[in-house]
């Protein structure tokens, strides 16, 4: 049997990373809708990969837990990329939360159970998670820790507290991080490693419906004014994880790497008074 990679979420990113990590070995390509699993596998197959399709949904544990049971069937699973969301023009906060937030955590439990040794993973969690000010230690403990079936009860995460999608998807991607960092204590016991990326713009299908939504003069606007003054692409994407998945990467674990044009260093530290106090 050949070793399996999952891709949970079958968009551009998703198919990148795969692309770059999955040579001789068997792709599973799962989404929550068929046709786009089937578009991804046909794009896969067609470039001499060997794939095969799932619907999965990511707010369900039943559904999660049948995929696992449908990748072991195929083979020991050495590669998990989870790039499965939705984006703040996309859903309402509750929404956000239930698949960015506790769809993140239920991958990484129930995929952390079966890992192969030597195994690895990598999650795309978003440059948002870098725009949100920083928790408190407990409010940080509490993501990272808390039991998936108990995330979102916590306290911070209920709907009078958290109504606004943006701050849904950055609490969610700044808890994907986290999640990250605390898991990868779990996998290490297995020999596996786990990692997430936190992208910038990157032109996909889902940037581009955003850009032409309510926040798309925002997005226009940081990328006019970031150091690279242009959006990424997958393949830039598909070339970290690459990195982070492969055998250069083995020493790399628990880690969140922003990768997003400047943007984050723009919105912190790229105003007037920084430029002043830097030079003073």
């Amino acid at each position: 049997m050949k070793n399996v990679t999952v891709v949970i979420g079958a968009g551009a990113i998703g198919q990148a990373i795969a692309r770059r990590v999955s040579a001789g070995k068997q792709v599973l390509l799962a989404d929550l809708k068929q046709q786009n699993a089937d578009a991804a596998a046909r794009v896969l197959l067609d470039a001499g990969f060997e794939a095969s399709t799932a619907v999965v949904d990511v707010t369900s544990r039943e559904s999660v837990a049948a995929l696992v049971a449908t990748a072991q069937a195929l083979g020991p699973i050495s590669g998990v990329i989870h790039a499965a969301g939705v984006s703040p023009s996309q859903a309402p906060p509750a929404t956000i939360l239930r698949v960015d937030l506790y769809g993140t955590a239920l991958v990484l439990e129930l995929f952390g159970d079966v890992i192969a040794p030597g195994g690895s993973a990598v999650v795309i969690a978003s440059q948002s998670g870098h725009r949100l000010p920083a928790l408190t230690a407990e409010q940080d403990h509490c993501l990272a820790l808390t039991a998936t079936e108990q995330l979102l009860a916590l306290p911070m995460l209920q709907p009078d507290v958290v109504v606004d999608p943006l701050n849904a998807y950055q609490l969610s991607k700044r808890a994907n991080a986290l999640r990250v960092m605390a898991e990868a204590v779990r996998w290490g016991k297995r020999g596996a490693r786990v990692n997430a990326i936190s992208p910038g713009i990157i032109f996909t299908p889902l940037a581009r419906e955003e850009l032409a939504g309510p926040r798309g003069e925002g997005y226009r606007r940081m990328i006019d004014s970031c150091a690279a003054k242009r959006g990424g692409t997958p393949d830039e994407v598909g070339a970290l994880a690459a990195l982070l998945m492969g055998p250069e990467g083995t020493f790399i674990t628990g880690s969140d790497f922003l990768m997003d044009g400047g943007v984050t260093a723009q919105y912190w530290f790229g105003g007037p008074s920084a430029s002043t106090s830097l030079h003073a």
